[in-house]
């Protein structure tokens, strides 16, 4: 039985919950992480000896790391996640898989904490990240112009990566600049049926 650990809530858990319905592959979710605990025990350390989450666990093989559980089920399952055979658009979705990992979702971090889990939210530390995530907003809108996927005519894993990043963003109460094209191609990408995992539940 194919397992994913990781409480609904995490973005990088939906990341992987929604590669995995895009292919409609059967799965267990197990709460782990956050009020539910669990990261700390002996047996999720072995599974993952950083204590996060996700963990995609198949078959006596244990992967951590979104964007790696997102790289592998494309390789192993294909089918609408399949990665592109040309490898100069592979690379161009390694780029945006690495730039939601390293630059958005970061950006966006102290904006969504001191908002939804801090008891006492740090107005500095909210203003510094609103204003790292609207220079990654920035280049993201212009990148989605004119365009329906990440990369190619596709879509594909970038999609999924950037796209619980993008929809994070837009639905955290500060004020933002309006992104019309990442809101269009954020409308396109949420109406598959697969994204419902992702786009019904409520930041926290």
């Amino acid at each position: 039985m194919r397992k994913l650990w990781g409480r609904a809530n995490s973005v990088n858990v939906q990341k992987a919950m929604w590669a995995l319905e895009e292919l409609g592959l059967a799965y267990e979710r197990v709460d782990a992480g956050g009020a539910h605990g669990v990261v700390h025990d002996p047996a999720y350390r072995a599974l993952n000896p950083n204590g996060l989450v996700p963990v995609l666990e198949e078959d006596g093989f244990a992967l951590w790391e979104s964007n790696a559980i997102l790289r592998y089920l494309a390789a192993a399952h294909g089918g609408p996640l399949a990665l592109p055979g040309d490898l100069r658009e592979r690379a161009l979705l390694e780029q945006w898989l690495d730039w939601q990992a390293t630059t958005f979702t970061p950006a966006m971090r102290d904006a969504f904490w001191q908002t939804f889990r801090a008891p006492e939210p740090d107005r500095m530390l909210i203003a510094a990240s609103i204003s790292a995530t609207e220079r990654c907003a920035a280049i993201l809108d212009r990148h989605l112009e004119g365009r329906s996927a990440m990369v190619g005519e596709t879509f594909g894993i970038a999609d999924i990566a950037v796209g619980c990043a993008a929809h994070r963003w837009l639905n955290i109460p500060v004020e933002k600049q309006e992104r019309p094209n990442i809101r269009r191609w954020l409308s396109g990408i949420a109406a598959r049926p697969a994204a419902a995992c992702v786009v019904t539940q409520p930041l926290s």
